[in-house]
């Protein structure tokens, strides 16, 4: 005989959850409740993403359709109305949707700001029943109900019931013994250009691409863990790819530890509301 589910476990899994962002730590949150349960998750995009860790990022179905993400698919569609169909075949949406239009037209029971920004672009406090927001540029109770750290280290998935993270320091977070080192950015404005792909290894000094006829070239030996799409038009400065030199490839194709550790503490503010 199969036993109902307890009324708290049907409620949690009918929460309709979106997330602002579809990059490798908005993938990472909708992944975690996705395989917590919650069936009506969907995420909402720019119409030419950028995300560099692509591999585990649910923005890809904006250019292929869909995307898997370990074992979880995400499928972009059209309108907001058709996210019911995606849920009912066990999948995430996801929506074109830079403007954060479907909020209104959905009205999530949760909002998670997974941008990323480094500021608030926007989110406010009322626009769903219980916010979540991402790391800097938030303060918890005024523009979200609750804060996630971002900053590797102590604080790092700490849900903030008050106050704010920590600031933005612009170092990355160390990997096998490097930080800058690891991540090559654009030197300029222009449009990237490479041959390579996700998963390539490369040594120190090897070539990477160009942005606007200017070189790019690995800082250290690695594999290519994260590399934007070629083709893309980025701003001086922005990330272009990231460098693993642990040279794993799986570490490629599978969500980063700092990317649970965000994804349950979200987790865990959502049972903190709902249960």
């Amino acid at each position: 005989m199969t036993i109902p589910p307890p009324p708290t476990e049907r409620r949690l899994g009918d929460l309709m959850i979106a997330i602002k962002g579809a990059g490798e730590m908005a993938s990472a949150i909708a992944w975690r409740l996705h395989r917590g349960r919650f069936g009506r998750v969907y995420l909402m995009e720019l119409a030419q993403p950028k995300a560099v860790r692509r591999r585990v990022a649910f923005s890809e179905a904006v250019y292929q359709g869909s995307q898997r993400v370990e074992d979880v698919t995400a499928v972009c569609v059209g309108d907001p109305a058709s996210l019911d169909e995606v849920w009912r075949d066990g999948r995430i949406g996801l929506l074109i949707d830079p403007e954060w239009a479907s909020i209104g037209i959905r009205r999530p029971d949760v909002l998670v700001d997974a941008i990323l920004a480094k500021q608030n672009l926007g989110t406010r406090r009322d626009e769903a029943p219980f916010v979540i927001a991402l790391g800097p540029g938030f303060t918890a109770g005024i523009d979200a109900h609750v804060v996630v750290g971002t900053n590797r280290g102590h604080n790092l998935g700490r849900v903030y019931m008050t106050g704010a993270d920590e600031p933005y320091t612009g170092v990355p977070g160390e990997v096998g013994g490097y930080t800058v080192e690891r991540v090559i950015r654009a030197p300029c404005d222009g449009v990237f250009s490479t041959a390579l792909d996700i998963g390539t290894c490369v040594r120190e000094g090897d070539a990477i691409g160009a942005v606007g006829g200017q070189p790019l070239r690995a800082g250290i030996d690695g594999i290519m863990r994260g590399l934007l799409r070629s083709g893309t038009t980025v701003r001086s400065g922005a990330k272009i790819g990231d460098i693993d030199p642990r040279g794993e490839p799986v570490y490629c194709e599978t969500i980063s530890d700092k990317a649970r550790a965000i994804a349950g503490s979200v987790l865990e503010a959502i049972l903190w509301r709902f249960n």
